[in-house]
């Protein structure tokens, strides 16, 4: 989805739009949320706060201890 120019309720319409006609309110929420996390994940990306593969890795054995 390009997201260049778009304000949020866009994305929000066509999230909405994009799906079937008989789609739950679950359904549609669950896309929402989704949409919300992969644009929060993006910027997250492009403002250069991301991890490395290994750091990644350590985090998730320290979870195990």
């Amino acid at each position: 989805m390009d997201t260049g120019s778009a304000t949020p309720k866009d994305l929000l319409r066509k999230t909405i739009d994009d799906q079937p006609e008989d789609s739950s309110y679950e359904e549609i929420i669950r896309e929402l949320a989704f949409a919300a996390m992969v644009e929060r994940g993006l910027a997250d990306a492009i403002a250069g706060r991301t991890i490395t593969h290994e750091e990644l890795r350590k985090t998730i054995e320290s979870w195990r201890k």
